[in-house]
């Protein structure tokens, strides 16, 4: 994490930062926003969610309300998803790209009644997305409105999630879908529960008001406590997502990539009805195919690859690290990178490092994810 500059704006704090300082976080700055990176040890934080469960803060994620008659219409258009077909009730992992194809960010939308939608971008984005939906509305019966004051966002990830909540709520977790949000009430407080997460385990999300923030959290840590559950920070965050084979945007994603170098395609609804900003392009990355592949990596030393570091084959750079890390749950270094998609080299073969730091370290390659939880 690079250090704010004595003369940049102070970062944000969310509803739960007295909570994190209590705790011993060490904070950073992560995309203007005071976050906890951990609050002791990042791999027991990491194991706890695998094994138990971890309590994140994601408050800093942005939340944006796309309302009104057409609200359907406009999200088909501004979105490669199509998220008129998505009932109420239910969510959609999608995204909002440029005309060219390339992703200006990735989102969750949640359709909470037939014209109420929210849009959950990334936090570096939420300024961006909010505005892009703003200027693809015009000529559409619909208002785009940034609710991201208005909630805080905590999540609950792991395999003990469900019996930690359970406790907390009068609502049929088992009747709460993967990729489902529900109006409910969790220790007497409104939220709006959703079956989402970014871990690869089972997990819960609850946005709610940033009033009710601190008493939710203390209320989960109560009834986790015998459960296993600890607080994760950022960092616990980013290995689990990792493993579990989920992207990053700024690493994974970028305005330099469409959905399909990222093995997203299968977002990118070509077939729904009408025009979406980025079709063209789309239509015809998908009929050429994507120039690179984004693959799995697994280190056979025990060097890390990083972002930036170059893949190499037979000594020839062929392509660039984007997110790398120690993998607590495999016990070796574990990257994604994006590699020419013609390059012949299939699992198990030889030949294949990453340059860390001058020195050639082989790996293999191996399929996405790296990690899958038993169900």
């Amino acid at each position: 994490m690079t250090p704010t500059p004595s003369d940049a704006p102070s970062p944000r704090a969310t509803p739960l930062h007295a909570v994190h300082r209590r705790l011993g976080a060490q904070l950073v700055d992560f995309a203007g926003w005071s976050m906890p990176l951990r609050y002791g040890s990042e791999t027991a934080e990491h194991r706890a969610v695998r094994e138990a469960a971890g309590l994140f803060d994601l408050s800093h994620m942005g939340e944006i309300a796309v309302t009104g008659a057409q609200a359907a219409e406009l999200l088909d258009y501004a979105l490669v998803g199509h998220l008129s077909a998505l009932k109420p009730g239910k969510a959609r992992y999608t995204m909002i790209t440029a005309a060219d194809g390339g992703v200006i960010d990735d989102l969750i939308v949640y359709r909470l009644a037939e014209d109420d939608y929210l849009v959950v971008a990334n936090a570096a984005n939420a300024a961006t997305v909010r505005e892009e939906l703003a200027h693809r509305a015009a000529g559409f019966a619909a208002e785009v409105a940034d609710r991201s004051d208005e909630h805080a966002l905590l999540a609950v990830q792991g395999p003990r999630a469900a019996a930690i909540l359970a406790g907390l709520t009068a609502t049929d977790l088992d009747g709460v879908g993967y990729y489902a949000g529900h109006r409910a009430e969790v220790d007497g407080r409104p939220v709006l529960l959703a079956r989402t997460g970014y871990t690869g385990e089972d997990g819960f999300e609850l946005f709610c008001a940033p009033a009710d923030a601190e008493p939710l959290w203390e209320a989960l840590t109560r009834a986790g406590a015998g459960e296993g559950l600890v607080p994760a920070g950022l960092s616990a965050r980013d290995t689990l997502r990792l493993e579990a084979g989920m992207p990053l945007y700024g690493n994974e994603l970028t305005r330099e990539v469409t959905p399909y170098e990222a093995g997203l395609g299968r977002v990118v609804r070509l077939d729904k009805p009408g025009d979406f900003v980025g079709r063209d392009a789309l239509a015809l990355r998908a009929e050429s195919g994507p120039a690179a592949r984004l693959v799995g990596l697994a280190g056979r030393g025990r060097r890390t690859p990083r972002h930036g570091h170059p893949v190499l084959y037979e000594g020839r750079r062929v392509g660039e690290v984007t997110s790398g890390a120690p993998s607590p749950s495999l016990g070796r270094p574990i990257a994604m990178a994006y590699i020419a998609a013609d390059l012949p080299v299939e699992p198990g073969a030889d030949g294949l490092a990453v340059d860390v730091r001058g020195r050639a370290e082989p790996v293999d390659l191996v399929p996405l994810p790296f990690y899958r939880r038993e169900r």
